[in-house]
């Protein structure tokens, strides 16, 4: 009984181990895609105000000729 009981408190350790690695990788990961997130936005504003839409809107559209 002692020896099962010995065995189950080492697993226990090892889970909390794992658990707390991978909890550090999640972590990790989600600050790089929050940042990815914001850099891309940024990225977005700036092609934006570099290269507009090269479509007209519609009241700037003039009508084809044959109308």
């Amino acid at each position: 009984m002692q020896e099962r009981l010995a065995e189950l408190e080492v697993r226990l350790t090892f889970q909390d181990k794992t658990i707390q690695e991978l909890n550090e990788v999640v972590t990790r990961q989600q600050r790089q895609l929050d940042r990815m997130a914001r850099e891309l936005a940024m990225l977005k504003a700036q092609l934006q105000i570099l290269a507009p839409s090269p479509a007209a809107s519609d009241a700037e559209e003039t009508p084809p000729p044959h109308y």
